[in-house]
């Protein structure tokens, strides 16, 4: 591999991991101050082709038209005694979003909250609240044990956890959302979704938040 190459994988590598998000081409190659995202784009697939060969608990994966450097599946619990469970007002209703119409795609989950769930998935996940499958060409978002034994909830049962939030949060019984086709790429922001105001002692979500 070229040298000029070799460099720009590692500089696209290190944006990845730094970044705590899923980014796109673009992005990518806006960070790097590189005019060519199809450069970055071939980068970011020789760099998933790499991290495939080899035994490693980091994977490269594409999500709508973006990309993440993340925990394989297996090592999420690995990091939990070490990872902080710091759950901002935005985050919170991105959990209750996704604990409430579990199982649900992240495409829907965009569509409520806008480009923010990207980031807040990320987040959950590496916090072991949140679990992630890949469906299509976005992600199926489940909650975790650690969310039932985080939030005091006796069962992991979604409808238990749907019990839980409307007597303990307020939230509203409503229909699921209209689950778009996965194999579509993931839309662009819309409206957020509000959430009633929770008892005292309860996670607050913040509805202003987006």
């Amino acid at each position: 591999m070229p040298e000029e190459n070799t460099d720009l994988l590692l500089r696209v590598e290190a944006i990845l991991f730094a970044s705590g998000k899923p980014l796109s081409a673009r992005e990518i190659a806006d960070a790097l101050a590189v005019d060519d995202p199809r450069a970055v784009g071939r980068a970011v697939a020789l760099l998933e082709r790499s991290y495939s060969a080899r035994r490693s608990s980091l994977e490269v994966r594409k999500v709508g038209d973006r990309f993440a450097l993340q925990l394989q599946e297996p090592f999420v619990p690995v990091v939990h005694a070490v990872t902080p469970v710091e759950l901002a007002p935005r985050t919170v209703k991105a959990l209750t979003l996704i604990a409430y119409h579990q199982p649900i795609l992240q495409s829907v989950l965009v569509r409520m909250l806008g480009d923010v769930a990207y980031e807040e998935v990320q987040h959950l996940r590496g916090v072991g609240l949140v679990r992630t499958e890949p469906k299509g060409s976005t992600l199926e978002l489940t909650t975790t044990r650690r969310f039932a034994e985080y939030f005091g909830i006796a069962s992991t049962r979604p409808e238990e956890i749907r019990r839980f939030l409307e007597q303990k949060l307020h939230v509203e019984p409503t229909a699921s959302p209209a689950a778009p086709d996965p194999s579509v790429a993931e839309p662009g922001p819309a409206a957020p979704v509000e959430t009633a105001p929770p008892e005292d002692g309860a996670p607050r979500p913040d509805p202003a938040v987006g």
